[in-house]
């Protein structure tokens, strides 16, 4: 929802004058898909009318009975985010399944993605000036396909609008979670030089930026305008060791905050159960044959700083040292417009983008064992027949018969990912009028093509010949003290550059006409018709060597396949009173594997009052599965997991450490499941809109999302109760299958259903100051009540939890996020102030445990942790500022947490060492960033 100003009066309401008068500057810029239905319309009406997202009819009133929330550009720009990705991923109504640029050693690492509702990113429909955009070459999570957000200039956005009710009759049945709309400019005079540089308070991270847009034609007077936006950006990355200075988040030892070394899931080197595990350390550590126990090879002084070392006997060491907090990026973004009116009523238009950026992510040494799984199953590199072992004479090895190994190759290096990704958009068009009507046809072209390379990855079988091998034609591998020793050729022979290819398409011809009926005796009665036809392609080849399980410890990911679907849509608009409004859609979408759905959308809004409104929408949704659920492929990924069997109901089995209570690292191998019915979804809104006084507005909206045959990975908790595991040889008291888990075998399903509902408000509050400027107040709170999920007959409940890693991606689902801006403009000058809220989360996989028997981390003495089972809320503030030195000339500047606050300790996430993602501004810090902009006349 828009700013409120004072303005005229007019027969739209004060809320809809107020709001329409925002976006005036707006209007210019959709006066290519907006003026000839607007003027066509006028002749009847003698009002503006503008196109909100979510519809197809242009109105009087941009407040629908569906929330859409439009965000201005001076909103994002008083932020001081500089991309907008970052921008989108502090909405409050952005949640866990959210794709952050930082989570580099991920699945679809170098991509950022937005999650509406807490739904996932792919069940959030992007646009792009009202039109899709091809998807992001990786999967996240290998399943999850989405649009990548960073591949948009961000000085070519004139405004962000977000339909947050769920489904879409208008843009497809698939926005289960919502619609963001990212709109650019339509048209541009002029040449705009904008500059950037940005630098933590710990003098890292710079980021550097540079955007030139330049325009000529004016549409009015010469009949063609054309333009083009450039920008171009490098952000240096920051380890997470460069954060010692914080707590917890520069390090991976959590001993100092009461947590064993084994507690700690980034401490590596540790060994565990009294020597029956663990010990994976750059000095190296071999099983006794005779004891079956674990010991330490010598040398781990030379390796590691880490004191205390290790009781258990290891050589313990942090993986802070090694692992990114935030990836290196180079980027440069591209876009442009042309369009040419070739007669009063009708004009053609032309769009193309183009996007290449490359991210470097590090991460730590791989290990010589493990688990991992490919399509033909999971591979033990920890025990049994395949246990990575030194041979008898190999120098490491003292005894006379094989030993398994467990080592962690500092020898080698940290392993490095590099995604390079290049997006290509092209848009080809004619709207205008023809008699009543008004129409908008376009022809899109979209398309990416993704490298993703890896090093310092070990190669299984290459591993088992220089250890198990003396005879080995590559050598013999020294590892630890004696690794100096190690030629360069044998490091290219273990560990050679592996690479995967990932590319997705996009081809889509749309059609749609809009016009008036008849007059009610509210306004006229809006039809709006549309067809599409789109076609999507997505494959990933897999990374090499992992189709046959020959890379240690890297999950296998593939997919390819073809979506062909046909869509026709119909949409009514009828203000049957002055005080009612009536909102009707369907959509039919056929898909060429035989999937089809009719989803309809209906909506209402009563305005008794000039200050009061009430709405309230029904819709449905519908998605087929993706080429990454059933198609041709597969995954074998990592996740965490509690393990019943070593601790049962929250306490060690006989022979177990509290250790066995926490969540466990294990493999997840999933499989397509060419039997998957399509998800479908129920949404509801209902809401209130209040302006009591003409620079005050308050929307109030009720959501609820039921999504049902939800397409997801089998329960892991299922497979494990039902033995569906492999475990490794550390036996507990040496009990038959009670060894650690290493891997989970699962099907993707239709779980039972997902339902998740909660309540947003937005207040805005404009408080004329006189002399002294003008001061504008916002608040934007999303409270998720519920959200459930359902599978087998049993209903599981996330609300205020971190769980569960299946669903969140680990970073869990708070009740509440709150944004609150203040924004001072006074004659040149505006200055803005944000303060960001996140709820605090039970470190609890659900809702309905005990935090002494369910928590998800325990510290050395047994206490439930962090704190009592909970991770603490988390508030930052930001401030900028804007300075207009001359009509030609502005400088701006921002710090991103001025009050340096640390995130609070997370143990149980996976996306950051011991910080949770949605914290991230509280790993870096303080963050400045200055900048100039400067307007050639």
């Amino acid at each position: 929802m828009n700013h409120p100003t004072r303005c005229p009066a007019t027969r739209r309401t004060p809320l809809a004058a107020s709001i329409t008068h925002i976006l005036t500057g707006g209007a210019l810029l959709l006066a290519a898909a907006v003026s000839p239905s607007a003027f066509a319309q006028e002749q009847a009406t003698n009002l503006d009318r503008v196109t909100v997202t979510g519809s197809n009819i242009p109105r009087t009133d941009t407040e629908t009975p569906s929330p859409v929330q439009v965000v201005t550009r001076q909103e994002i720009d008083r932020t001081g985010k500089t991309t907008v990705a970052e921008y989108l991923q502090t909405l409050t109504s952005d949640g866990s399944g959210s794709i952050p640029k930082t989570f580099g050693n991920g699945f679809a690492g170098g991509g950022a993605g937005i999650s509406l509702r807490g739904l996932g990113a792919g069940s959030t429909l992007v646009l792009l000036n009202g039109r899709r955009m091809a998807t992001y070459g990786l999967a996240d999570d290998g399943q999850k396909v989405f649009t990548d957000l960073s591949t948009i200039p961000l000085d070519a956005v004139e405004r962000v609008e977000v339909l947050k009710d769920g489904a879409s009759a208008t843009y497809g049945s698939d926005a289960i979670a919502g619609v963001v709309n990212i709109i650019l400019r339509s048209d541009f005079e002029g040449v705009i030089l904008r500059g950037s540089y940005g630098l933590s308070g710990d003098s890292d991270g710079d980021a550097k930026k540079a955007t030139l847009t330049a325009g000529t034609g004016n549409l009015s007077t010469d009949g063609w305008n054309a333009f083009f936006s450039l920008d171009v950006g490098k952000t240096d990355g920051i380890r997470v060791s460069d954060r010692r200075n914080r707590d917890w988040i520069g390090t991976g030892d959590l001993r100092r905050w009461g947590y064993s070394a084994g507690g700690s899931q980034f401490l590596g080197g540790a060994i565990t159960g009294n020597g029956s595990g663990g010990g994976n350390s750059p000095a190296g550590s071999i099983f006794n044959p005779t004891t079956g126990l674990l010991e330490s090879l010598p040398g781990c002084a030379q390796f590691s700083d880490v004191s205390p070392q290790d009781p258990g006997g290891g050589c313990l060491w942090d993986m802070a040292n090694f692992r990114d907090l935030s990836p290196e990026e180079k980027y440069v973004n591209v876009f442009s417009r042309a369009t040419f009116a070739f007669n009063d009523s009708a004009e053609a238009y032309v769009e193309m983008g183009y996007s290449s950026k490359e991210t470097t992510f590090n991460n730590t040494p791989s290990n010589v064992s493990g688990a991992w799984g490919f399509q033909g199953g999971p591979v033990n590199a920890n025990s049994g027949p395949g246990a990575t072992v030194l041979a008898v004479g190999h120098p490491d090895n003292p005894y006379a018969t094989p030993v398994r190994v467990r080592y962690n190759a500092f020898d080698v290096g940290p392993r490095v990912t590099n995604n390079k990704n290049e997006f290509i958009r092209f848009l080809a068009g004619v709207k205008g009028t023809w008699g009543e009507w008004s129409y908008d046809t376009g022809y899109l072209h979209s398309s990416t093509n993704l490298v993703n390379k890896r090093d310092g990855f070990l190669r299984y079988s290459a591993v088992q010949c220089v250890l198990g091998d003396l005879a080995c034609p590559a050598g013999t591998w020294n590892i630890g003290a004696g690794s100096d020793a190690n030629p360069q050729s044998l490091y290219d022979y273990i560990s050679p550059t592996i690479q995967a290819n990932a590319k997705s398409s996009l081809d889509m011809f749309d059609f749609k006409v809009n016009r008036s009926l008849m007059d009610l005796a509210g306004g006229p009665l809006g039809l709006a018709i549309g067809t599409e036809w789109r076609r999507t392609t997505n494959s990933l080849t897999p990374q090499t060597y992992t189709d046959v399980g020959d890379i240690i410890g890297l999950g296998y990911s593939a997919y390819d396949g073809t979506q062909n679907v046909y869509a026709g849509y119909a949409e009514l608009a009828a203000p049957v009173l002055e005080s009612l409004e009536l909102t009707a859609a369907a959509r039919y979408d056929k898909y060429e594997s035989g999937d089809d759905s009719v989803t309809p959308k209906v909506g209402f809004k009563w305005t008794p009052a000039e200050w009061f409104a009430l709405r309230g929408t029904y819709a449905e949704g519908f998605r087929a599965p993706n080429p990454a659920e059933n198609g041709d492929g597969g995954l074998a990924a990592f996740s965490n997991a509690l393990d019943p069997v070593r601790c049962p109901g929250g306490n060690p089995a006989p022979g177990g450490t509290q250790d066995d209570c926490g969540q466990q690292p294990v493999a997840i191998i999933t499989r397509p499941n060419p039997d998957l019915e399509a998800e479908e979804s129920k949404s509801y809104s209902v809401g209130i809109v209040l302006q009591p006084t003409r620079t005050t507005s308050i929307t109030v909206d009720a959501w609820r999302i039921k999504r049902s045959n939800e397409i997801a990975q089998g329960s892991t908790a299922d497979a494990i109760a039902s033995g569906n595991v492999l475990r490794d040889t550390d036996l507990l008291n040496g009990v038959p299958g009670t060894g650690s888990i290493l891997a989970i075998n699962t099907n993707y399903v239709n779980a039972s259903a997902s339902k998740v509902e909660g309540i947003d408000t937005d207040i805005r509050q404009d408080i004329p100051l006189g002399n002294a400027g003008d001061l504008r107040l916002d608040l934007q709170w999303s409270h998720t009540s519920k959200f459930e999920r359902t599978e087998g007959g049993t209903t599981h409940e996330y609300a205020g939890t971190h769980g569960n890693c299946d669903v969140t991606n680990c970073i869990g689902t708070p009740k509440d996020r709150i944004n609150f801006g203040a924004t001072w403009n006074y004659h040149d000058w505006s200055v803005s102030g944000i303060v960001n809220y996140i709820s605090a989360i039970d470190n609890l996989a659900e809702t309905g445990g005990t935090k002494e028997d369910d928590c998800l981390n325990f510290r050395a003495d047994g206490s439930p942790a962090p704190g009592n089972c909970s991770l603490a809320s988390f508030t930052t503030f930001d401030l900028s500022a804007n300075w207009k030195v001359a009509d030609s000339m502005e400088i701006f500047g921002s710090v991103a947490n001025v009050f340096d606050r640390t995130a609070p300790l997370d143990p149980a996430t996976y996306g950051g060492i011991n910080y949770n993602p949605l914290h991230f501004s509280g790993a870096i810090g303080r963050y400045f960033t200055v900048g100039a902009k400067y307007t050639f006349n």
